[in-house]
């Protein structure tokens, strides 16, 4: 099983199709909530995936906060419990511990998945809040 991490310019079109399609599969249709899903913050940033065949099996993408810190977003891991999501994460940590002058990883985490990132160092900095109906808070990793 091969992590792939690739910028907007280097995803075949095969590829972007495949992670839109799964994306919204996960966060517009299972979650039972329509928004935007696809935004510009998709060019700016890296997208790190695991793909068998056509099928997305986990996803997420780095981009760009502030100076020094780097946001992580749209986790997904399909199917559920079977280590992947621990996989991308994990890699996704390592490939920004190795870029110079980055100092946090930001997460904007759904509540109920506040345990799974606590595994990884992840600390909560917020407050709850809704994001498109759905509870979440912020949560940082210090590297």
């Amino acid at each position: 099983m091969e992590i792939r991490i690739r910028t907007f310019d280097e995803l075949s079109k095969e590829e972007l199709y495949a992670i839109v399609k799964t994306r919204i599969a996960v966060f517009v249709v299972e979650q039972n909530c329509p928004y935007q899903e696809i935004d510009d913050t998709d060019k700016e940033a890296l997208h790190v995936f695991i793909q068998e065949g056509e099928k997305i099996e986990a996803y997420l993408r780095l981009f760009p906060k502030e100076e020094g810190v780097v946001q992580m977003g749209r986790v997904l891991a399909v199917p559920h419990g079977e280590g992947l999501g621990r996989m991308i994460v994990e890699e996704a940590i390592r490939v920004i511990r190795e870029r110079k002058g980055i100092r946090q990883i930001y997460i904007e985490a759904q509540m109920y998945a506040t345990g799974f990132y606590e595994k990884f160092g992840f600390r909560i900095c917020s407050d709850e809040f809704l994001e498109d109906g759905i509870p979440h808070v912020g949560m940082i990793l210090d590297l």
